[in-house]
């Protein structure tokens, strides 16, 4: 019976150790523990490998999203468009700054945001007049890419500040583009479980635009300017560690292989699973990073049967989510009651399967055979 483990960031480190080893060397030769050389060095990297203009690296995926609605003067009275359907980051930010997050359903397939009720959803916003709509943040959920060109029309023709939360995502494309400058500013968390991921929190921002790539860097360093004691405007603390930037320098140069063995384990997942399960639909001409590969189940019971019967044969899973945000206490009050079925059917089936570019092949078939063990 294999091992499989739900992340295994102990084989991908014994991958990259020399590497490792030689870059965490280096940090703790020169002792600049905090906006270090490799963090210059990260931003270059990152920026080519996405095609983006500007990167900024920052202390985690939240902070990234935090500074870019400060750049833009978000705050009390704004509406901010975003998915019910994503992790509470997205949506805990723009109250954090006063604004009020506007709950938009997604696609059943892909589960990224829905273009048609967000313009829904915008309209009735206008309608009843109480709130500025002010900014668009979607959300490249579970690796694959949301419907840009749409959003993207849908911002410029509302006069919104468009954010793309790729947190789970970097590394995937969109009609050949790698995803990082879709969007006014690309919000991106390097979290450990992420495809790219630190030894603990990062994050960084993409933009085309060197002004507001300016604000970003004064934003992480509590609004400095040109010298540390220049204080420009309130800011934050939310520099990126050199070690971070280290480890992440050092997954980047195996980061195109790892993308690509994810692919092949979805694949097998969707030929071996297909007949049995809801595998995830594909958005058409996109590449996906695969930070989770979802199926769906028939309904919460069926789920729990299965996540049982795979617990009990040591194959792990997880629910990305159990609750739409709108039903999350800290968000409940702030929702206007619209429905939001989509939302609140997927988190009744929703299931998430180990993916890493370590999972052997012996592991991926050992998992699809007790997933249809357990729906036999």
């Amino acid at each position: 019976m294999p091992n499989v483990p739900f992340l295994d960031l102990k084989a991908q480190q014994q991958r990259i150790a020399a590497d490792l080893r030689r870059r965490l060397d280096a940090v703790l030769a020169h002792c600049q523990f905090v906006l270090g050389p490799e963090v210059a060095e990260l931003e270059e990297a990152l920026a080519a490998f996405c095609g983006a203009q500007h990167c900024v690296a920052v202390s985690s995926g939240t902070d990234a999203l935090q500074i870019a609605l400060m750049a833009e003067g978000i705050g009390r009275g704004d509406a901010i468009f975003l998915p019910a359907f994503t992790y509470t980051a997205t949506a805990e930010v723009p109250l954090v700054l006063g604004a009020r997050p506007v709950f938009v359903d997604v696609d059943p397939g892909t589960f990224q945001i829905d273009p048609a009720h967000l313009e829904a959803r915008i309209a009735g916003v206008k309608q009843a007049g109480r709130l500025r709509p002010r900014a668009l943040i979607g959300v490249d959920l579970f690796g694959q890419p949301a419907n840009w060109p749409a959003l993207s029309a849908i911002a410029a023709r509302e006069g919104l500040f468009l954010l793309d939360d790729c947190a789970q995502s970097f590394g995937a494309a969109l009609h050949g583009a790698r995803l990082g400058r879709q969007a006014d500013a690309t919000a991106v968390s390097f979290f450990p479980s992420k495809p790219l991921g630190a030894y603990g929190d990062g994050g960084a921002l993409f933009t085309e635009s060197p002004a507001r790539a300016a604000l970003y860097r004064s934003l992480r360093t509590h609004g400095e300017g040109a010298t540390r004691y220049e204080v420009l405007r309130a800011g934050m603390n939310a520099r990126l560690d050199s070690l971070q930037a280290a480890v992440l320098l050092a997954k980047l140069t195996v980061f195109e292989g790892e993308l690509y063995r994810r692919e092949q384990i979805a694949r097998y997942y969707d030929s071996e699973l297909g007949d049995a399960v809801v595998i995830p639909a594909r958005v058409p001409d996109s590449v996906s990073a695969w930070a989770i590969y979802s199926i769906l189940l028939p309904d919460r019971s069926t789920r729990a049967h299965v996540q049982e019967a795979l617990r009990h044969h040591d194959v792990p899973t997880a629910i990305y989510y159990p609750k739409p945000l709108h039903h999350q206490p800290a968000y409940r009050d702030h929702h206007d009651g619209t429905p939001l079925p989509v939302s609140e059917g997927l988190a009744e089936r929703i299931l998430a399967l180990p993916i890493h570019p370590d999972l052997s092949e012996d592991q991926a078939k050992y998992v699809c055979a007790q997933v249809l063990e357990a729906l036999a």
